[in-house]
């Protein structure tokens, strides 16, 4: 393995052997990288698989050729690596969290809150039906009550009225509200349906922005790191590296390195500064809040969910409302209709019974609710796949917040390797830096 890094970091190779490895590890190298490179423009970024195919083709040779003839960009390109454990890493991770919960969890919710509309537009459909069936019944005994009177009054030969029917003014046609509630329907299925797709849309968008933006700061800041490294002494250089060691003791100095413990740390060791870790802490709170809105909108799945399976099964079981029409006309004995006996003597008939008789009669309606012929999709559960994906990606986010610090270590170490003329230059600076210190105190 270590010959095998030291062909890879070598600038040159030394020999037609280290040559064809050379070819060998960047040919497996990029074939790798191609194939992860298709996956992620078609599984997370949703491009069409012939352009994905297009793209990784496009890109594998000509990455393949950068990393066999320069020898810095092999540098960057190992440092982008470990980079991807920093905060442009942690980016591309919550990006694709971001399109996986949009993706899977967002039409889960518009279609249970579709189920929901549908038990309402039914319970609406068959009760607006059963009341326009309860009006038809009212007339029936309407007309019915007007004949029984009309019966009483036609045996009175003195006294015709007019027509004594209740006039009802029906709509019998119910095709008429069907229709608008359809057009409700079809309405609200469209915005719901233009909602979904926006935010699909918008999320996508987003998510290859961000993503582009991600890999090409990635690139940059490997690079940045890269140029800062060779042509800043100071810069990232506080570690007691074996280069240090060996020119301490070279020097018979040994003792700078232990009185300096405080203010320098190895790169292999796990040991953070004050300021590394606090800078974990606040890294860590805003995951945790990117954590939180994830949370909310998966328990939104699950409350819609609930609400949605709740009225299908009590939609289900909606009885049908017995009513009744009772109509009862009673006639006493001492009325005996006033007008009509002013008009009995008036005329001097015989004194004899009115012929009026009581009308008592009771009508049975059911209203229902909902019935077996509405078309209502079933809800849709939450997918626990999602909710599981979603959990082991902000773990590994959670990881990379105290392993940046180390993705930093490993970067200047691979820096140090590909550039060791440049790293003994480093070691010297440190070298002559702690003796100055040293010599003052």
């Amino acid at each position: 393995t270590v010959d095998l890094w030291s062909v890879y970091s070598k600038p040159v190779p030394a020999n037609g052997r280290e040559l064809w490895t050379l070819f060998l590890q960047c040919s497996c190298i990029t074939a790798v990288i191609g194939g992860l490179f298709y996956n992620w423009m078609f599984a997370s970024l949703e491009y069409s698989w012939h352009l994905s195919i297009a793209m990784a083709m496009s890109f594998s040779p000509l990455l393949l050729l950068t990393l066999f003839l320069v020898h810095p960009a092999r540098c960057v390109f190992s440092m982008i690596m470990p980079t991807l454990g920093t905060k442009q890493g942690r980016k591309l991770l919550l990006s694709t969290c971001v399109m996986i919960v949009v993706v899977n969890i967002t039409p889960n919710i518009i279609s249970n809150i579709k189920t929901i509309l549908q038990v309402f537009k039914c319970i609406c459909k068959n009760s607006s039906e059963s009341l326009l069936n309860s009006t038809a019944l009212l007339e029936t005994a309407s007309w019915e009550f007007g004949d029984a009177i009309q019966e009483t009054i036609h045996s009175i030969n003195t006294y015709r009225p007019m027509n004594g029917h209740f006039q009802f003014s029906l709509l019998k046609n119910s095709s008429f509200i069907y229709q608008q509630m359809h057009l409700a329907g079809e309405k609200i299925g469209r915005d719901f349906l233009a909602v979904e797709v926006l935010v699909k849309d918008s999320v996508r968008v987003g998510n290859k922005l961000v993503a582009g933006f991600s890999m090409l700061y990635l690139c940059f800041e490997s690079t940045w790191y890269l140029k800062n490294y060779l042509t800043n002494l100071r810069f990232d250089n506080f570690y007691i590296t074996k280069k240090l060691e060996r020119l301490a003791v070279d020097r018979k100095a040994a003792h700078l390195l232990v009185g300096s413990s405080k203010t320098l740390i190895r790169p292999t060791g796990l040991k953070l500064s004050r300021e590394e870790v606090m800078l974990c802490l606040v890294q860590a709170m805003l995951l945790t809040v990117a954590l939180m809105l994830m949370l909310v909108v998966v328990a939104m799945d699950h409350f819609a969910f609930s609400v949605a399976d709740t009225a299908v099964r009590k939609a289900a079981q909606f009885s049908t409302v017995p009513v009744t029409l009772s109509i009862k006309y009673h006639v006493s004995a001492g009325a005996k209709m006033g007008i009509l006996l002013f008009f009995w003597k008036l005329l001097q008939l015989p004194n004899e019974e009115l012929p009026l008789q009581d009308f008592e009669r009771s009508y049975q309606h059911y209203l229902t609710f909902s019935s077996a012929h509405c078309r209502i999709s079933p809800p849709t559960p939450p997918n626990p796949s999602v909710l599981l994906v979603v959990g082991l990606l902000f773990c590994i986010l959670y990881a990379t917040v105290f392993l940046e610090t180390y993705a930093h270590r490993l970067c200047r170490k691979i820096a140090g390797s590909f550039f060791e003329s440049w790293e003994e230059k480093r070691a010297l600076y440190l070298y002559k830096k702690l003796s100055r210190k040293h010599k003052e105190e």
